[in-house]
């Protein structure tokens, strides 16, 4: 049976921190392959800072180049907004009944996982993979069987820092891949 990793997020836009992620939980844990889920709108977030969803799918597509350990997702899109994780997973295993679906997320994410729509269910079904954030308490749900956890390379870049260099004309070399970084500058994007 095939596992895979599903990472979520806005990817707005994707980075080098967030493929230093996704290349870490594919290479050095027992999945087979990460899907990195582009949400079309994350309950939490406000929709006017999103780019539009399918140039962020470009973006994280860019972003993986060859690679065919890592795949980007758009299987939120054409599901209820606002999506919820456990509503995505659902229409997952019905879609790929031979695949295991784990979640992959940041350790500030595990602290209010207690907050999410039907998170028992996720638990009992899933595992969980949590990659630590230093700053971040990890709450209460750190020794659920499900949970596992890991020391990820991480990176202090946020999507909103480059958005808000790419605003100020400032360059964005090296914290986007290259193939990202020349669309942005070549697009409109962000500007």
């Amino acid at each position: 049976m095939n596992k895979i990793g599903l990472f979520f997020g806005s990817f707005n836009p994707v980075h080098v921190g967030h493929m230093i992620i996704a290349n870490y939980m594919v290479t050095q844990t027992d999945l087979d392959q990460v899907w990195m889920v582009v949400s079309p709108q994350n309950p939490h977030k406000k929709k006017s800072s999103l780019a539009r969803d399918y140039d962020r799918l470009h973006l994280v597509r860019l972003a993986i180049g060859d690679n065919n350990q890592l795949k980007a997702s758009d299987i939120e899109f054409n599901l209820p907004q606002p999506s919820y994780t456990i509503d995505t997973l659902t229409h997952l295993k019905e879609k790929y009944p031979s695949k295991k679906f784990v979640l992959i997320m940041g350790g500030d994410n595990l602290s209010t996982f207690h907050k999410w729509k039907n998170y028992e269910l996720i638990l009992k079904y899933h595992e969980v993979f949590v990659y630590k954030r230093p700053q971040y308490d990890l709450g209460t749900l750190v020794d659920h069987p499900s949970v596992q956890l890991f020391d990820a390379p991480l990176m202090e870049i946020s999507a909103s820092y480059i958005r808000k260099c790419i605003k100020a004309r400032h360059s964005i070399q090296y914290l986007v891949t290259e193939p990202v970084y020349d669309y942005i500058n070549a697009s409109n994007l962000y500007r």
